[in-house]
Parts: structure tokens; C-alpha cells; sequence
């Protein structure tokens, strides 16, 4: 358990609601889009997400992710106008019915992530960490909202092609850096890390990245990780994203024990079930 007690003490300011991250947190997957890679997060009417959330908020989730634009390895280019034509009435529909909920766009557009600010959404989860679009960083800093930046490389379009490392866990440190340099200097405070599980890496490097995740401990900002139902659990067991529940629950364990903050999921019960376990296990 010394690695977790390594992790550096985090509170996100959220509009002026603190949020405690010494207690891991979970991010509740909400997917608007007709092509999530996994089936059984896709929801395309009013009433789905409505439903969803409120499932998920009830289970224990403390932020909702919304996200309009799929990034699952190959999928196709979705324009701007119609990412915010499925993601506006989610963020304004499940604002209006759960008002205290904590809503994040999953975007890495700037124009989407500060309409999305506008409507109600508490925070930004950026999959391209600013290199989507060159007027994200200052859109974040003028928004003063909490900021996801997640390690990837190329597009989901090109992702695959773009495996090559010489220590994956090194490089996705060094390529948060510079990052993490330029977003204090503008004025962002609250910065949370994702290493991006599955973007741009094989397995056999998203095991790697898990097992040293606590080196990213040095960069002395909490981190998120989307582990769930990812192609490293059921290529590696030889099932299907639909068969990954247990293999996500597993390797949650893992991240968490190695100072993971905020667990990214489809599945917000049986997450909640494995922090409660971890931090039982640590004393908590």
C-alpha cells in the first residue's frame, strides 16, 4: 500500500465546490453517439439519458461524462455541428432533472467544450490534451474549469499506426510536462491526468503503463483512468468488450491501489464496490 500513500493530497475546485480526490471518485460514462466501441454504453434518446444518469449518480458516480464524438480506434470524423447536436440536449437535459450532478464534456473541441460550459457541464475531458484544436488551452483558462488531458497520439482514425515507444510510461510523462507547464502558466488549476489506456498503445504497453502508474505520481497532479471494458482486458482473456466486466473490476483494483483518483466506467456499481474494498484493504 505505500504507493498510494505516495500520491499527492488533491481537491478540485468545481465552481466553487470542493471535491476531495484523497477518496477515489468515478466518472460515469455517458455516451451520445450511435458508435461507442462498446454497444451497451451507446444511448441516442432523451429518456436513455435521463435514465442513465440518474442510475449512475444513485450508484455512486460523482461525474458524469458526456461525450458526442466516439474514439474508439478507426471511427469516423464527426463535424462540429453535429457533435454539438447530440451533445447540447444531453448536457441541458441532465442539468435541468439533476442539478447537482457534475457534469464533464468529453470534447477536444474548444468551441464544444465552452458552449458545453455554458449549458451546464462542470468540467472538460480533452482525449487530444489541446492538440485537437489550438484554442483549447486559453478556452480552458478563460472557463477556469476543471481540466482532463489525456496521452494519446495521431486520431482515433490513425491511432493504431502510432505504437512505437522506447518506455511508454516515460514518454507519456514527458509528453505531460510541457502540458501541464503551459496550462499553470495561463492559469489553470485544477489539471487532472489521464494516461489513455488503449490510445495509441498496444496491451502489452497498457500493462506496462499499469504496472508503473504510480510513477506518474512525479508529476504531482491526480489522475483519471478509463480502463473499462478496453481492448487490453478482453483481447488479453479472448472474450468481448461485452464479457469485460470482471477483467475492468481486476485491473480497477490494480489502478487504484497504484493511486488512481477517478475511475472512468460504464459500470459505476461495481466500481464503487471495488474502492470500497481498496480502501478497506488500506484502512480506510
Amino acid at each position: 500500500m505505500q504507493n498510494k500513500a505516495i500520491s499527492p493530497y488533491k481537491v478540485l475546485n468545481i465552481r466553487g465546490r470542493l471535491v476531495d480526490l484523497e477518496q477515489p471518485r468515478i466518472m460515469g460514462i455517458i455516451n451520445v453517439t450511435p458508435d461507442s466501441f462498446y454497444a451497451g454504453s451507446r444511448q441516442t434518446h432523451l429518456s436513455d439519458w435521463l435514465k442513465q444518469a440518474e442510475n449512475m449518480l444513485t450508484q455512486g458516480a460523482t461525474f458524469l461524462d458526456i461525450g458526442g464524438y466516439s474514439s474508439r480506434p478507426g471511427a469516423e470524423d464527426v463535424p462540429e455541428a453535429e457533435e454539438w447536436r447530440r451533445v447540447g440536449p444531453a448536457i441541458e437535459t441532465i442539468r435541468k432533472h439533476f442539478p447537482e450532478a457534475l457534469l464533464s464534456i468529453d470534447t477536444f473541441r474548444a468551441r464544444i467544450a465552452h458552449h458545453a460550459v455554458q449549458e451546464g457541464a462542470d468540467m472538460v475531458n480533452d482525449i487530444r490534451a489541446g492538440e485537437g484544436d489550438e484554442r483549447m488551452f486559453e478556452t480552458i483558462a478563460s472557463l477556469r474549469i476543471p481540466y482532463v488531458i489525456m496521452h494519446m497520439r495521431g486520431t482515433p482514425q490513425t491511432m493504431t499506426t502510432l505504437t512505437e515507444y522506447t518506455d511508454v510510461t516515460h514518454e507519456v510523462i514527458d509528453y505531460f510536462y510541457p502540458k501541464i507547464y503551459q496550462l499553470t502558466k495561463s492559469g489553470v488549476k485544477d489539471i487532472i491526468l489521464d494516461p489513455g489506456f488503449g490510445f495509441a498503445k498496444t496491451p502489452a504497453q497498457g500493462f506496462q503503463l499499469l504496472r508503473q502508474l504510480d510513477a506518474l505520481h512525479v508529476l504531482s497532479k491526480p489522475v483519471m483512468v478509463g480502463l473499462s471494458r478496453k481492448s487490453m482486458i478482453w483481447k488479453t482473456l479472448q472474450t468481448s468488450a461485452t464479457e469485460a466486466l470482471n477483467g475492468t473490476t481486476v485491473l480497477n483494483t490494480i489502478a487504484l491501489i497504484k493511486g488512481a483518483s477517478i475511475l472512468r466506467v460504464h459500470d459505476v456499481a461495481e466500481a464503487r464496490e471495488c474502492i470500497s474494498l481498496v480502501q478497506a484493504l488500506e484502512g480506510k
